[in-house]
């Protein structure tokens, strides 16, 4: 239903047997031994296809596994199978064109961030324990914040990227998405660190820590220096929403010991633009990719296209890429000197105000019903000046959608943001798992809602019905048989909520009925469950006799034994 899932590993009950082996006997490889992981299809792993989405790649068995899986399958890690993403990862809502697309558990109406969404959606949905995910800008941060995840973008040089099909070498990065800030720093310290296939990680050395679970302190937002980005925090009605749960997660804050400071003089908006490298590099790095994979289907971008092998949603920005001759351009000279003045400028700041990090939102709108456009990103502050990131969740809006808190350090200050992160995470618990995502033990296709029918006396109306909600769709079917209505007596059937002081209540969206019988099927929204799962939502057939109603149907969900 959710759709999160290519390519299932055939070989990871045979996997987790041997590790099982190795624990009776006694050899524990370390906290990850036999723990259930799933990855991006964009790591190469040597016993399933990597096709990054595409059509074209359904088919490519790399030559060996990518440096962080081999990493975590050294660890104990039991790779259960490889998650969908945003075609070739240039998007934020993940489709593509060999999987369709990924639904968000927390409504499955809605998109789950990108291009990290189906490891996401996963791992949210409790698929697996972590997922592994890339970020070129924002594409691990994203789906975490839509989904109350934990998800990390490191320095430049931390992770090596060897082994995951590139968007652009200058931008990407893997990392893990986990429930919990502990559950990242474990699969962090399986994945960092020195590889002599990517140059970049040998900025990582002298940088990483034994372990990042000696910095998971409950106390570490005390004294802490904290400024918020204005320019990031967004305004206007649409954005309103997010910017309200972030505001309350900084009051929060304070009460923990944190400082805050307001900093107006980022101009993320000059300081950011004609900063990206994704459109100049992506056609030479993919095709570099392609030339060390030998079974992959297509040798490059301009034969993938001309062969239609891949999603329409991705067409514009393949074809701006195709079009690009050359990276020897002032212009790509400008764009990474612009990021270089980027990051010094960051820096600069945060040392004059001798802050310990930058906050904002991961994204400044909740996330949205798919098919339509998502806007709010704030993912290229980090993306370009190539400095830390991590998200946390922050909090639940008005939709009843996650909202992801993002905590911005400098260069390999990945311990210092994983201690913030942990003490707001352990004070305020704001992640709680997707209300309507199934068991994986038996899970139910559907279930009947509790219904207590109340008559008006001494109006003589009855009713009898069936209400069923879909745990997968949100779908509610309704049948109720009407008997006692004149012929014009009948008005309307809507659905009510329950006022926070009352059994009486406003009515939130109208029924399809008439005299006989009300019948019909509505999508509950985020708000819907909410007050579904608290009892305050009911039926109500008015009458032109009984306005006020004539019978009333409360709904609730049956109890768990």
């Amino acid at each position: 239903k959710l759709n999160t899932v290519i390519t299932l590993n055939p070989r990871a009950l045979e996997e987790a047997a041997v590790l099982d082996a190795e624990r009776a006997s006694g050899s524990v490889r370390g906290p990850l031994h036999g723990v259930p992981v799933l990855v991006k299809d964009n790591y190469d792993t040597v016993n399933m296809p990597t096709t990054a989405g595409a059509i074209g790649l359904a088919m490519s068995i790399p030559p060996d596994d990518a440096f962080q899986v081999r990493r975590l399958k050294e660890a104990g890690a039991v790779i259960l199978g490889k998650t969908n993403m945003h075609e070739l990862a240039r998007g934020i809502t993940t489709i593509s064109s060999l999987a369709g697309q990924t639904r968000n558990p927390y409504d499955p109406t809605r998109n789950p961030g990108g291009s990290s969404g189906g490891t996401g959606a996963a791992i949210a949905a409790s698929l697996a324990a972590v997922g592994m995910g890339s970020d070129t800008c924002g594409s691990i941060r994203i789906p975490s914040s839509h989904h109350a995840l934990v998800g990390l973008r490191g320095t430049r040089g931390l992770a090596s990227g060897d082994g995951i099909i590139p968007l652009s070498t200058t931008q990407d990065i893997g990392g893990p998405l986990a429930r919990s800030v502990e559950d990242l720093a474990i699969t962090l310290d399986a994945t960092v660190g020195f590889d002599p296939a990517d140059p970049n990680t040998v900025l990582s050395q002298g940088n990483i820590p034994d372990t990042y679970r000696d910095f998971l302190d409950e106390n570490s937002l005390q004294g802490a220096r904290i400024g918020v980005v204005s320019g990031l925090m967004g305004s206007g009605d649409a954005e309103q929403p997010v910017r309200d749960v972030i505001e309350a997660a900084i009051e929060n804050m304070r009460g923990l010991g944190a400082e805050f400071l307001e900093v107006e003089e980022l101009d993320v908006t000059e300081l950011l633009a004609d900063a990206s490298v994704i459109g100049q590099e992506f056609k030479f790095d993919f095709d570099a990719y392609l030339a060390k994979t030998p079974d992959a289907p297509v040798r490059s971008l301009a034969q993938l296209m001309s062969l239609g092998l891949y999603h329409e949603v991705v067409d514009e920005g393949l074809r701006n890429s195709l079009e690009v001759e050359s990276l020897n351009t002032n212009e790509y000279r400008d764009r990474l000197a612009k990021r270089e003045e980027a990051r010094v400028a960051v820096v600069g700041i945060m040392d004059d105000h001798e802050l310990d990090a930058l906050l904002y939102p991961t994204i400044r709108q909740t996330a949205r019903p798919i098919g339509q456009r998502q806007p709010g990103s704030a993912c290229a502050l980090s993306a370009v000046t190539g400095l830390p990131a991590i998200t946390v969740p922050a909090g639940f809006a008005e939709d009843e959608m996650p909202v992801g808190l993002e905590f911005l350090g400098r260069a390999f200050a990945e311990s210092r943001l994983i201690g913030l992160a942990y003490a707001f995470e352990q004070a305020t618990q704001h992640r709680r798992p997707p209300d309507f995502t199934p068991s994986l033990v038996s899970p139910p296709s559907s279930f009947g809602l509790l219904a207590a029918v109340t008559v008006t006396v001494p109006y003589s109306v009855l009713g009898q019905g069936s209400f069923v909600l879909d745990p997968n769709t949100r779908v509610l079917n309704y049948s109720l048989l009407l008997d006692g209505v004149g012929d014009t007596d009948f008005l309307l059937v809507d659905l009510h909520r329950k006022a926070d002081d009352s059994e009486n209540g406003p009515s939130i969206r109208r029924l399809r009925g008439n005299r006989d019988s009300v019948v019909g099927e509505v999508i509950l929204e985020g708000r819907e469950i909410r007050l579904l799962r608290e009892g305050k939502l009911y039926i109500d057939v008015h009458t032109r006799e009984r306005l006020t109603g004539a019978l009333r149907v409360d709904l609730s969900l049956p109890r768990e034994d």
